[in-house]
């Protein structure tokens, strides 16, 4: 596909050259498959080479992300202070991170652009940049770029007030707002699954989702593995989530509140918020805080309702099943229609027997009880069949079905088309023998007269 393509950019630029000599057509030709063959080699390098640039990029964020924790679960532990040398180290081993990540997506885009002029025939760079291109490399500039900056800032955060706190101020340092919006860098760990999963690195399949105008984008996907590995992705996004989600909110409310200190303390707020319980034993007290707790019923709410659509997509029957079961089902109620038959035709001689050969009342009215519940069962049994029938005709059997159909009618066409070409040759031939015994009387006459000359 991507010779194809290449190759139809090379048919573009010969049509441009359409008033030059003929006799250069050989020339042309050759030069757009050297041209052709350039551009896939190309691509795949670029393509390559984007890739080894988001695995490094996700290296560099996950490195900041990591001495992030530390210095903070140092500095919250009281082995320095946020003034002291080891400290301003750490921050600006993230800083130059920081700087390194900027420059890799930066990288990365700039091969995606090479990558989209390459793909479209473009020559100009700036073809590619569109607004949506500008506004999401900025916005991946902005999330990066966030990060605690060295040295020792304070600034005074808001404790609402509760049933055990009174409303209040406290000193906090600008790394708790500068750190938490550092794990948005974990966007990233989508991109580089993307870009190394097989189905991006097969040329046959980005081959056959150029040929249907499909995009494998992260959202594709996403949507590829919650239909494969549904249960493996929830649980790790589910965990990760409560992991993440519970050092935010201690990181939010360990300086004014002894119990949020405790991290097993905020793992419980939110997994009890998560799961939709809320105990209300513990409690966030700052806006930091409850954003990060209605974040996390949003989340479990979200979470929640793709678990039963994973389990009750798995709990249903697989076509080969339904079919089984229809089967046996179809057997067992076949079955029951004839033993209802029987039970009528058995009673309906029992009532004719009782009624007229030898009248007893008792029995007569037992047998007439039991072929009303018989013909009961019957019309059950009926309604049944009736109701496997329609449960049997599931959507993909009346897609196979119209497939079948559309064969069919594709068949007849076929034979259609051939049934007329044989009438037309034999109308032909029949046109042929209509002319020559239209002129047999001539050719008879001409004969006799030829004849009666030479008798002559």
């Amino acid at each position: 596909m991507e010779e194809l393509e290449l190759g139809l950019c090379g048919q573009g630029g010969s049509k441009l050259d359409s008033n030059k000599p003929l006799v250069q057509g050989s020339n042309a030709s050759q030069k757009d498959k050297q041209n052709a063959g350039y551009r896939s080699g190309k691509r795949k390098v670029l393509f390559e080479k984007r890739k080894r640039i988001i695995d490094y990029a996700l290296v560099m964020a996950i490195f900041g992300i990591g001495v992030m924790v530390i210095e903070n679960e140092l500095s919250s532990a009281g082995v320095y202070t946020k003034a002291s040398f080891y400290s301003t180290a750490l921050k600006i081993s993230i800083s130059v991170s920081t700087v390194i990540l900027l420059g890799l997506i930066v990288a990365y885009h700039a091969l995606d652009v090479q990558l989209f002029k390459i793909d479209n025939c473009a020559d100009d760079w700036r073809i590619a940049m569109t607004w949506q291109r500008m506004c999401q490399i900025t916005l991946e500039l902005m999330i990066c770029a966030v990060h605690p900056i060295p040295g020792q800032y304070y600034f005074e955060l808001t404790i609402l007030a509760n049933k055990d706190k009174a409303l209040g101020r406290e000193i906090v340092p600008y790394d708790v707002a500068l750190s938490l919006p550092m794990f948005l860098r974990l966007y990233l760990i989508c991109r580089v699954m993307l870009f190394h999963s097989k189905i991006i690195n097969d040329a046959s399949s980005r081959s056959t989702g150029a040929l249907n105008r499909m995009n494998f984008n992260t959202g594709f996907f996403l949507k590829l593995l919650m239909t494969f590995c549904p249960g493996t992705i929830l649980l790790v996004f589910m965990v990760s989530f409560w992991i993440i989600a519970s050092w935010t909110l201690q990181q939010c409310e360990r300086f004014h509140d002894e119990v949020h200190a405790n991290l097993l303390n905020s793992m419980w707020l939110i997994a009890i918020t998560f799961l939709k319980v809320g105990f209300g034993d513990i409690v966030p007290n700052t806006y930091c805080g409850r954003g990060i707790a209605v974040s996390t019923a949003i989340m479990g709410a979200v979470s929640m309702a793709l678990l039963i659509a994973v389990v009750s997509r798995k709990l249903e029957l697989r076509r080969s099943e339904k079919l089984v079961y229809n089967f046996l089902m179809d057997f067992q109620i076949t079955k029951r229609l004839k033993n209802t038959a029987a039970n009528i035709m058995r009673e309906t001689w029992l009532i004719y027997k009782h009624s007229k050969l030898g009248v007893n009342h008792g029995l007569l009215r037992t047998h007439q009880k039991k072929f009303l519940t018989a013909i009961y069962a019957s019309r059950k049994a009926k309604m049944d069949q009736k109701i496997l029938f329609n449960n049997a005709n599931s959507i993909t059997d009346m897609a196979k079905t119209q497939n079948d159909v559309y064969d069919i009618v594709s068949d007849m066409s076929s034979s259609k088309y051939a049934v007329i070409e044989q009438l037309t040759n034999l109308k032909e031939k029949i046109q042929t023998i209509q002319e020559r015994l239209e002129a047999l009387p001539e050719v008879i006459t001409r004969s006799l007269t030829q004849h009666q000359n030479r008798v002559d």
